[in-house]
């Protein structure tokens, strides 16, 4: 039985988002909370009912708000503004994203600043566990207003309009694609139709590009982990040496990234028979930096995630529609706002190249023979006849070098929208979608160094590595054999890599 996500307006989790996205969690709104929606919604109905013009309930929107509409419009209001915005470009989202952002969209939807009804809430929820996802295109928002696009996307299909894709994620067959009208039909649930300011509240807020970005930062926290069990291996390989992770060294430089990835090297990298081969009688005085300056460089990788998840675990349970419910009041605002996403979605990229720079230099090393300290030339087993392990780093900087291009920040590039009223936008989504490929691809880099660290450690046979390599390297040949002669690599990487996505460290 699927896990249940207990959604408030408040307690949303990482782990609960993926838990929703990935694995098919169901999602619950606890009856009281369902009241207190109903009592914020008398705010709503109350000002609907008034005669004076109060944004996005009675009004038009945007540029448009001076544009009074009688109340039997109403209803007609809500549903043009859904459709005519549901207007996005490209590709679909995964149906990951889609799952994650119509979770997140349910969460604000619950709080007490919404002023929605508990229907909109529920049916949303509804079609979640359903496994009801509409189709949304992955461009066409600047974050700015909120992920207007997207979200009208979704709406679309909670009113029963627009493409949907059918999944169950215990079935073996991908996703299927039906009129959202077929689709709420077959589930026997009924389209929502919408009262004033509700579809407002449903595509005013930061959901899709929060929900790229969270998946993206739950993907990098655990590649991570991941890259320092590369580095452990390589440096075995390479005969490096590990005093320069002494804790003695990070307690004087206490920035806590850097402390904890020289911690985890300490770990990785105890009781190895390698290093006790080699401890006496190296002519070298110090490894390279891809080596020596590991945890400098993943420290500082460690604490700009960790600060990107603070930011996503604030934003997971933020009121971000507009106008909002405040007391008794209704109140205009910004919180739609998708700076604080944008940049920290930048700065994963940031961190996230160089990440795969330093794994794709630590590659280099083992296979380059004027470097590797007498490896074969790109581990080949017959060099000259074989390319071995060439193209791995090859491929491997092509990816850090896009990488490099797509770590130029979009959250500074504003462009006006809707007639100059939007005139400082974020570009948020451009941001977290950037995020998202920046760990795909760092995740190949990573998964080829594991595959050369192997390789590798088998030159140094019958000497052991530590406990923990040894694991890491067993873990590898589950997946991928030894190279006993050159083949296509390509289903070797990219099993590799999904299996870092997946699971943790051995």
């Amino acid at each position: 039985m699927p896990q249940t996500i207990v959604v408030d307006g408040r307690g949303l989790t990482l782990e609960s988002v993926v838990a929703v996205a990935r694995h098919g969690a169901r999602v619950s709104i606890p009856v009281e909370v369902q009241s207190r929606m109903a009592v914020t919604r008398a705010v709503v109905d109350r000002a609907a009912d008034g005669s004076d013009p109060v944004y996005g309930i009675n009004t038009g929107f945007g540029k448009l708000a001076s544009v009074r509409i009688p109340a039997d419009r109403l209803q007609t209001l809500q549903r043009n503004l859904i459709v005519s915005h549901a207007s996005g470009f490209g590709d679909p989202l995964p149906v990951e994203i889609v799952r994650g952002l119509m979770l997140l969209r349910i969460n604000v939807l619950t709080m007490p600043t919404s002023g929605v009804r508990p229907e909109v809430a529920l049916g949303l929820g509804e079609m979640l566990n359903a496994g009801i996802h509409p189709v949304v295109p992955e461009q066409g928002s600047v974050g700015a207003s909120g992920d207007l696009a997207p979200l009208s996307h979704v709406a679309q299909g909670l009113l029963g309009e627009g493409e949907v894709d059918r999944w169950d994620p215990a079935s073996p067959e991908g996703p299927v694609r039906q009129s959202a009208a077929d689709a709420l039909a077959a589930a026997g649930l009924t389209p929502v139709i919408l009262e004033a300011k509700e579809g407002l509240a449903l595509i005013n807020g930061t959901q899709a590009h929060t929900a790229t970005l969270a998946l993206a930062v739950a993907d990098a926290l655990r590649l991570w982990q991941w890259a320092h069990a590369a580095a452990a291996l390589s440096l075995e390989v390479l005969k490096g040496t590990p005093a320069p992770f002494d804790a003695r060294l990070h307690a004087v430089r206490p920035h806590p990234g850097q402390v904890a990835s020289a911690a985890l090297l300490r770990d990785l990298l105890a009781g190895s028979e390698i290093r006790e081969s080699h401890r006496s009688g190296d002519p070298r005085v110090q490894d390279a930096y891809c080596l020596r300056c590991t945890p400098q460089i993943m420290g500082a990788v460690h604490d700009a995630l960790d600060h990107a998840r603070r930011v996503v675990d604030v934003e997971l349970n933020s009121a971000t529609d507009n106008p909002l419910v405040v007391g008794k009041e209704i109140v205009s605002g910004g919180n739609f706002h998708g700076q604080p996403v944008a940049l920290v979605a930048d700065f994963v990229s940031i961190a996230l190249t160089s990440l795969a720079g330093l794994a794709e230099r630590r590659l280099e090393r083992m296979l380059n023979p004027d470097l590797s300290g007498g490896l074969p030339a790109f581990l080949a087993v017959d060099p000259g006849l074989e390319s071995g392990f060439m193209m791995l780093q090859i491929a491997a900087a092509s990816v850090v070098g896009e990488c490099r291009t797509l770590a130029a920040p979009a959250s500074i590039h504003s462009v006006p929208t809707d007639a100059n009223q939007e005139d400082v936008v974020p570009m948020a989504m451009t941001a977290a979608l950037k995020a998202r490929r920046m760990v795909a691809n760092a995740r190949y880099v990573v998964a080829a160094e594991l595959m050369c660290g192997a390789q590798g450690l088998e030159y140094h046979r019958p000497l052991r590595s530590s406990p923990a390599v040894e694991r890491v390297y067993e873990r590898i040949r589950t997946l991928v054999p030894a190279l006993t002669g050159d083949r296509s690599m390509t289903a070797d990487v990219e099993r590799l890599a999904a299996h870092l996505q997946e699971e943790n460290v051995p």
